[in-house]
Parts: structure tokens; sequence; C-alpha cells
């Protein structure tokens, strides 16, 4: 029946009002350590959290320096999936943001 009214273009506004937002990884940029461990010492922001573009929501340590990951857009977090003090690799996806609604 759904499908149904679908075609029939009934529901369309509904279906617009909940347009699918595609979220944003936070990935660990390659640091030039080469084979350097690197860790996820600590999370800034906790998941569910508001963040904006540009802010610090991670920290990564390794023997010569700590480095800031910075929200590459502003939104929520929805998802951290590396827990703080765990080994993480260039490449690799620690966190979502899905992005704020940007129509007003």
């Amino acid at each position: 029946m759904a499908s149904k009214q679908l075609l029939n273009g009934e529901d369309l506004d509904s279906m617009k009002s909940r347009d699918l937002v595609t979220p944003v990884s936070i990935v660990v940029p390659d640091i030039g350590l080469g084979e350097n461990p690197v860790v996820l010492s600590l999370w800034l922001v906790p998941q569910g959290s508001a963040v904006l573009e540009g802010d610090r929501v991670a920290e990564l340590a390794t023997s010569p320096a700590t480095i800031d990951l910075l929200a590459p857009v502003a939104g929520v977090c929805t998802h951290q999936f590396v827990d703080e003090d765990t080994l993480v690799f260039p490449g690799m996806v620690i966190a979502e943001i899905l992005p704020e609604d940007v129509e007003t």
C-alpha cells in the first residue's frame, strides 16, 4: 500500500521532510610516523553531542606528539566506533557526524 501511495505521489510531502542525510566520517589521518603506534587517547565530545565545524572531537597520542582531530562539519556526533586508549591506523573511521540541517 505504501509503495502504491508513493507511486501516486500521495505521500511525497512527508518523504521530503525525512530526506536522508549522509553521515560524515571522522578518519584517522596519515600523520607520517611510519610504524609508530597511534592511540586514540581521549574523546573530547561525547557521543550524541552537537559539534561545530572545526571543533576538537578527539586526541590522538603518539610518542612525539598529541594530535587533535577536528569535526569536518557541524552536526551531531552520532557514532564513536573506537574506545579511548585504542590503537588506531591511518584511514580508520573512528566516528560519524550527522550534519546539521542547513536548510532554514
